[in-house]
């Protein structure tokens, strides 16, 4: 369990944006004697493990044996709530050098005031007649959004109501002169000018581990099911198709060409399904995708916010979501309430209270484009959207084994019965 936690905080630490994710993912898989696919190139199956990368921002592996007849898909994402930065973003204000950004996603907004602010993403820079791709990190705070002082707010612990477009712009320097682009080069090494970037601001502080029961970092969610998906799929010995997905865009609606409402997944199985001789149709009606994203635990101050008997406290295992919204059927959740009770690993229903909107789903944008059996699971945390959240130590390992369960099963759905092996 420790060296399983080390693992997930080193991921939480470099996964600083959706592009560091994808790109420590992919080193991961390198080191395990994955090879990579181009989209856009000839494949040839000569071995049995490959992974195919979009965008630089979503991430498809899978491994086989001859003699699979159905996909195990789990699908994740790398993306998380943070700042991302407009084009043209410097401008000098009341004495401050200010950087113009947007919200990515539904941040909690007073979650990422008053933290260390670095920068990572994708940038594209001017090589004579070239535009080359570099994924940066600059590892150093750079900026910090101050909040207004108790002094100056009488509101300010009654009224947490914060302006985007004013509150939340923050600052990098004293100084008029624009020194964005510099800051860059300085913490890269690059010398070259910066054409186009897809850049975003990100909590610096370190992942921590609280009583041995709780871990408060950046980006919980949704590295927590991301890695527990990684670890169990490269651990995993199964006699199927055996896929890891990883999104982006999930929190701004997955309609993106690397979110899950794309064609990638479903052309990357249609591939798969060629190069292997099998019916995609037949193929697709015996496989079943997995979805694993986070959901909320029980408030430890407001039991008010939590359904009446769906909502349990941190630490109570992998969570089976069943929302009107969910993807979840009762064949779904059977094969996987299956896998927790045989292998005792704790698990718990949720559902969110009726007169609160729950979001879509990885699986739920799949399924606009692939009909197939599917399960939307996860962790419960505190603070979600915030800019430093809480899960229980035990859960994503919880999750990890369950994944990797589900990966080796043997099961059959049929029109009658579901028989497990």
């Amino acid at each position: 369990m420790n060296n399983f936690n080390k693992e997930f905080i080193e991921l939480l630490k470099n996964s600083t944006c959706i592009f560091t994710c994808i790109k420590k993912i992919k080193e991961i898989l390198l080191k395990n004697d994955f090879r990579e696919l181009k989209e856009d190139e000839k494949w040839n199956l000569n071995q049995n493990k490959y992974f195919i990368i979009r965008n630089d921002a979503s991430l498809i592996a899978f491994t086989f044996k001859n003699k699979a007849t159905k996909f195990k898909i789990v699908c994740t994402h790398g993306d998380t709530p943070s700042l991302s930065i407009k084009p043209t973003p410097e401008y000098y204000e009341n004495g401050y050098l200010k950087l113009n950004v947007t919200p990515y996603g539904g941040i909690l907004n007073y979650g990422f005031m008053d933290r260390p602010l670095s920068l990572s993403g994708r940038i594209i820079i001017k090589n004579k007649n070239n535009y080359l791709k570099k994924i940066i990190d600059l590892k150093e705070a750079i900026a910090i959004i101050p909040s207004i002082a108790i002094h100056q707010n009488d509101n300010a612990n009654s009224n947490l109501d914060l302006n985007t477009e004013i509150d939340l712009m923050p600052i990098i320097s004293l100084k008029k002169e624009k020194m964005l682009e510099e800051l860059i080069k300085k913490y890269t090494n690059i010398k070259e000018k910066i054409f186009e970037y897809d850049l975003f601001l990100y909590n610096k502080e370190e992942p921590v581990i609280i009583n041995n029961e709780f871990i408060a970092s950046p980006r919980i969610d949704n590295i927590s099911c991301t890695y527990a998906a990684l670890k169990s799929f490269l651990k995993s010995i199964g006699n199927d198709i055996n896929v890891f997905v990883v999104f982006n865009s999930e929190e701004i609606g997955s309609n993106t060409l690397d979110g899950a409402d794309s064609n990638f997944l479903i052309d990357t199985l249609k591939r798969i399904c060629a190069l292997l001789n099998l019916n995609l149709t037949s193929t697709l009606n015996k496989s079943l995708v997995v979805s694993a994203d986070n959901t909320h635990a029980r408030h430890p101050n407001h039991d008010e916010l939590s359904d009446h008997t769906n909502t349990p406290p941190l630490n109570n295992g992998l969570m089976i979501m069943r929302e009107p919204t969910s993807s979840t059927n009762s064949i779904s959740a059977t094969i996987f309430k299956h896998i927790c009770e045989k292998e005792q690993i704790k698990y718990s229903y949720y559902t969110s209270r009726n007169d609160y909107a729950t979001g879509s789903t990885l699986a739920g944008a799949n399924l606009k484009h692939i009909s197939i059996n599917t399960i939307d699971i996860g962790l419960a945390m505190l603070a979600m959207h915030s800019s430093f959240e809480v899960i229980g130590i035990k859960d994503t390992y919880f999750l990890f084994k369950a994944l990797k369960k589900f990966y080796e099963l043997e099961y059959n759905i049929e029109s009658n019965k579901i028989d497990i092996l």
